[in-house]
């Protein structure tokens, strides 16, 4: 089956606006179980690290259940990342390229920008994202979501629905 770029761009949309939303079961339910969510840090201005098992990350889920945990701790306020007010968030995407395909999975990769408001300061967070999706009966799975944050120099808790 031939995925479009329109539709990995509704796709994207669509998760973006579930953040923006808080719709936070529909959010979890476009990821596959073994879903890996990483976002690597720098090593240094120029070089992400490698490898999530072995070097620091700003963020590491191997499964899904990963995200479900933490949107289980954005729920009931357990997590000292928590942010309460919880911010307004408005996710922008762009440069939307589908890099590879074949029948079972798209390799796709785009641009983002999401701006967040909260305690009547606005900042805002950008780079790029590499998803693997995969196809299947019930439409595209997020199998595996690589978040590179491009200004990393960032002045407090960055989370899931900054990126």
């Amino acid at each position: 089956m031939t995925i479009s770029r329109q539709e990995v761009e509704e796709f994207l949309y669509r998760e973006a606006r579930f953040l923006d939303d808080r719709q936070w079961d529909e959010w979890l339910a476009l990821y596959a179980p073994h879903a890996e969510f990483w976002m690597p840090s720098w090593d240094d201005d120029e070089t992400l690290v490698e490898d999530p098992q072995t070097e620091i990350s700003l963020m590491y889920y191997p499964t899904k259940q990963g995200l479900e945990d933490r949107i289980f701790r954005i729920r009931t306020e357990r997590s000292s990342a928590t942010s309460l007010p919880e911010p307004r968030t408005i996710h922008h995407i762009s440069n939307v390229e589908i890099l590879e395909q074949d029948a079972e999975k798209l390799e796709v990769r785009f641009n983002w920008l999401t701006f967040n408001f909260r305690y009547k300061t606005t900042d805002s967070y950008y780079g790029a994202s590499f998803y693997t999706l995969e196809t299947g009966d019930d439409g595209l799975k997020i199998a595996r979501k690589k978040v590179v944050l491009t200004n990393d120099y960032i002045h407090h808790v960055i989370d899931i629905y900054h990126v």
